[in-house]
């Protein structure tokens, strides 16, 4: 029995949603700490104080359900291995595209993501794209596009024209990282057979977590170890950062184990949505006629998926 057919069909939706809320928390929380540690330091926290949180959220649901700890086999890492250092590389090579001349595009293009993880969830897990999946990835992908447009006058006509920069390809590649995370972190919950869905999801967060710690940390300790002692002084603030980004991962690892990867992540979307409110309630912004439009075309696509599965 996989994990996905031991819990209600409708349980993945509000596991989303509270993913996408604590990610939003979460980015407030590190955005303070990116000044002072730098990107990869803030990324270095979330997984390096949020491995406790994580380790006590196994420890939790192994204790509420009884479940013994599943015992990881090599597939399990394997797809572990894939989903830590692909959401390492995401990460690096969005850096890398933020530094390009036109690092608008190159942002845009790895919203494509969304897209990519449909399609690459169908070959390496079989997940299927039904009607209704394809058009909530497509709805869900022109509205991200539109409300983070390269080009607000002609923002179709920009993306088309600079597919080919070297800071469009950059984007590309991360949003095919970032998909292959996604995958990676499915597969693993699906490579426990026998073990429910929240521990099998608790388990995969542990050892992805334990994994990414791991790798970033060693990498920084030995490329820049001063940030490895700023991150060490800054525990206080690092730590809401690192509970925020556990309980918004246990969110997402768990919505995987119940639902395929495009379903989570087009769905995951309703993050921006969390964030244009809060926008529109701190700063009283109006939306333009374009974000408008992106902000529909976004729900449309989290409501098809939700509702068409």
């Amino acid at each position: 029995m996989t994990p996905e057919l031991s819990a209600p069909a409708w349980l993945w939706i509000p596991v989303t949603i509270w993913a996408a809320f604590a990610q939003t928390v979460r980015n407030a929380a590190q955005r303070s700490l990116t000044a002072e540690l730098g990107t990869l330091g803030a990324t270095l926290v979330r997984f390096l104080y949020g491995l406790p949180f994580a380790g006590a959220w196994f420890w939790a649901v192994h204790a509420w359900t009884g479940e013994a700890a599943p015992g990881p086999n090599a597939v399990f890492w394997a797809w572990v291995g894939l989903g830590a250092v692909s959401q390492i590389a995401a990460t690096a090579l969005l850096l890398r595209a933020m530094q390009e001349r036109n690092f608008t595009l190159g942002v845009a293009y790895s919203k494509t993501e969304i897209l990519q993880v449909a399609v690459i969830a169908l070959v390496f897990l079989g997940d299927p794209i039904t009607l209704a999946t394809g058009i909530a990835v497509l709805a869900g992908t022109l509205g991200v596009l539109l409300l983070s447009p390269a080009d607000r006058e002609r923002p179709f006509r920009a993306m088309l024209a600079g597919w080919t920069t070297r800071a469009s390809l950059l984007g590309i590649a991360s949003g095919t990282a970032f998909a292959l995370a996604a995958v990676g972190f499915r597969g693993a919950t699906l490579a426990l057979p026998g073990a429910g869905f929240l521990i099998a999801a608790a388990a995969t967060l542990f050892a992805a977590q334990l994994v990414q710690t791991a790798l970033l940390g060693g990498w920084l300790a030995a490329r820049e170890p001063a940030v490895i002692g700023k991150a060490a002084r800054a525990w206080r603030a690092s730590l809401l950062a690192g509970f925020m980004g556990a309980a918004a991962s246990a969110g997402w690892f768990t919505g995987l184990a119940l639902a395929p990867a495009a379903h989570v992540r087009t769905l995951g979307l309703v993050e921006l949505v969390f964030a244009y409110i809060l926008s529109l309630k701190l700063f009283r912004e109006k939306l333009s006629r374009l974000e408008l439009a992106g902000m529909a075309l976004l729900l449309v696509g989290v409501a098809t998926v939700t509702l068409g599965r």
